[in-house]
């Protein structure tokens, strides 16, 4: 066997690794008895070391898996596709930081991307994208000297546009509607999410913006945990 400390081959010296084991043989029964073994570990039953994905420039392993199949462990990423679900829109953003994880403070300190983590992601594509939909600016309350600037800014860069782009650029107003928390998150660029898929098996940081009562539940907790 090969010597890790003298690094020369050796008898002696016989390095071993453990195993990462899923079985529940080696558990005890719900009543408190003990089990008795009957075989050994299979490799059905093996396990692998968490992902721990971190925020960072994009690193993804690939690795090959039962059947032959691949799974995308990520390492690092910055990105996701985050949707808007009451404007059924969906855009890349950047992931700025991790603001609340509900099963371990550890992983908020450690700043990992795992599923139904709270993250906090850039608001401008959304931005970009309601202001040109709509054609109205958002973002702006806070700050009267930014309104002021902002309908500065439309009367010098206003464009001709046909009746019916107006026309059709009403009936989207009539139906607008926007929560006022949102337009508060708009007018600081940053906005809460909450990431849906599983990054170190699908190698991708996907979620969706928090609204309505699920925003005001994390808003509540994250006060909580500052306090």
């Amino acid at each position: 066997f090969f010597c890790c400390t003298t690094k020369y081959w050796s008898r002696q010296c016989k390095q071993t690794t453990m195993g990462i084991s899923r079985d529940s043989r080696h558990k005890r029964r719900a009543t408190g008895g003990r089990k008795a073994n009957l075989k050994k570990k299979r490799l059905y039953e093996s396990g692998r070391p968490p992902a721990m994905t971190k925020i960072g420039p994009t690193r993804i392993h690939k690795i090959r898996v039962r059947g032959g199949n691949e799974k995308f462990r990520a390492l690092r990423l910055d990105t996701g596709n985050f949707s808007w679900g009451t404007e059924v829109v969906t855009r890349k953003t950047r992931i700025l930081d991790v603001l609340y994880n509900a099963s371990n403070n550890e992983l908020v300190r450690t700043k990992t991307l795992v599923k139904n983590a709270i993250v906090q992601i850039d608001a401008t594509p959304f931005k970009q994208w309601y202001e040109q939909h709509y054609k109205v600016k958002i973002g702006v309350k806070k700050s009267v000297k930014k309104a002021a600037a902002a309908a500065g800014e439309e009367a010098a860069t206003e464009v001709k546009q046909s009746k019916a782009v107006q026309k059709k650029l009403l009936e989207r107003q009539k139906l607008r509607t926007l929560d006022p928390a949102l337009d508060e998150a708009f007018a600081s660029s940053r906005l809460l999410a909450c990431i849906s898929s599983r990054p170190g098996q699908s190698g991708r940081c996907d979620g969706y913006i928090l609204e309505g009562k699920e925003f005001d539940f994390y808003s509540k907790m994250l006060k909580r945990a500052k306090k």
